[in-house]
């Protein structure tokens, strides 16, 4: 179902989901959110939530991808990958950096923590800018993976049901995958799945990353992914640590608490505002392989 990614991809590249059509109906995501947080409340209380919580991450799945299969098996080859657009998320990916780039660049830190704060979980209200650049350039490298590589390879194999499934997987963990006292249990099965389901995705945008920028991209994501608190985050931060020459990663506040994470090419110096731009360009040029990619399995 190559068609059905390059078809998404490029609708997504050429104008992203526009704001007047999220204004009128929403996005696919937020749908998946309502009923997600509909579950959690209903479902996530009492005895047995690990078991609770499988079952609500599966109605989830069951209710993106069912409707897609039979819309598949209805619409034929090209319909589908229109349906599929709204979930790649490339453009807006590419947009949100570049919001953090433009004030860091000119020194405004207040603005560029702001857009910092819209694409990470940590505390940045106090970060300087190496820590912005970090952030955000870590941000751009898992979500790389998360929201255009993983879409778009599902897609691949198993077409609108495939990008489907795995954006419900991927929204079900960032809404109830992180385990909190409240979702320790609840959200364990939908956290595993995850990580179950980016595992090739986080290591092929590794492969990208390092195609694009060479050798030593693929080397720091070999020796240090397995020191990332994540299964999968590692590989496409550490293939983007590589290919800038900077570190990643490292100690970040996640609400009262200080979390020491280890470094990603370590050695290296902290990143600057102008690495973001730099990280772009490699993202660029990811994303244009991965189109070329996908064109090259639709002639075969």
């Amino acid at each position: 179902m190559p068609l059905v990614a390059l078809i998404a991809l490029a609708l997504d590249a050429a104008i992203g989901w526009p704001d007047r059509i999220y204004r009128r109906i929403g996005h696919p995501v937020t749908w998946l959110g309502r009923l997600i947080a509909a579950l959690d409340q209903r479902m996530n209380h009492g005895k047995a939530r690990f078991w609770r919580g499988m079952a609500a991450s599966l109605l989830v799945i069951a209710a993106a991808t069912f409707p897609a299969i039979i819309l598949q098996d209805m619409l034929g080859a090209w319909l589908p990958g229109i349906l599929a657009w709204p979930l790649v998320a490339a453009r807006s990916l590419h947009d949100h950096l570049r919001a953090v780039a433009r004030p860091l660049l000119k020194g405004d830190l207040a603005a560029a923590r702001q857009a910092t704060a819209m694409i990470v979980g940590r505390d940045v209200s106090k970060t300087d800018q190496a820590a912005l650049a970090r952030a955000s350039i870590e941000s751009l490298a898992e979500n790389a993976s998360d929201g255009v590589v993983a879409p778009l390879l599902w897609a691949a194999i198993a077409g609108l049901p495939g990008i489907a499934a795995y954006k419900a997987i991927n929204t079900l963990d960032s809404m109830i995958g992180h385990l909190t006292p409240r979702h320790a249990e609840f959200g364990r099965f939908a956290a595993r799945l995850d990580d179950v389901a980016n595992w090739l995705p986080a290591r092929l945008t590794a492969v990208l990353i390092a195609l694009c920028c060479g050798g030593a991209a693929w080397a720091v994501a070999r020796r240090d992914a397995g020191a990332h608190r994540s299964p999968n985050a590692g590989w496409p931060e550490g293939a983007m640590a590589g290919a800038l020459g900077v570190r990643l990663s490292g100690p970040r506040i996640y609400g009262d608490r200080i979390a020491d994470e280890p470094w990603l090419n370590g050695g290296a110096p902290d990143p600057v505002a102008a690495d973001i731009d730099r990280a772009l360009a490699i993202y660029r040029r990811t994303i244009w392989l991965l189109a070329g990619g996908l064109t090259l399995l639709v002639l075969i």
